[in-house]
């Protein structure tokens, strides 16, 4: 199964979910939660001291909207990315967010992350 193959609403309809889900543990501070739909990949290169300390130190990531703005879907390989225009409940102004989807084991899971 090859999520390139789906339709732009079937991939938004999987991305929505897990998108607002990153949002809401990191706006918690909850780097298990934030983590648990990654892929194993995205996990083991995910520096978890590295992300507890942007949880601890960065206002955007703990003041995300959860609403978010579907921009666009890049199809390339075996992967997804999904772009979301992304608000904070506390800074001004707009942010890209970025979200890598595939497939692992026959599940969907997070190849990537990033808000820029």
């Amino acid at each position: 199964m090859n999520i390139v193959d789906k339709t732009d609403d079937e991939i938004l309809a999987l991305a929505r979910p897990l998108w607002r889900d990153l949002v809401k543990s990191s706006n918690e501070g909850k780097y298990g939660d934030f983590a648990r739909n990654f892929s194993s990949s995205f996990a083991r290169a995910m520096d978890q001291v590295a992300a507890g300390h942007q949880f601890a130190n960065s206002e955007l990531a703990r003041s995300l909207s959860e609403e978010i703005d579907p921009m666009g879907i890049i199809r390339r390989g075996e992967h997804v990315s999904v772009l979301f225009r992304q608000r904070s409940t506390r800074k001004p102004g707009e942010w890209l967010g970025r979200l890598v989807l595939g497939y692992e084991d026959g599940q969907v899971r997070i190849f990537g992350a990033s808000i820029f």
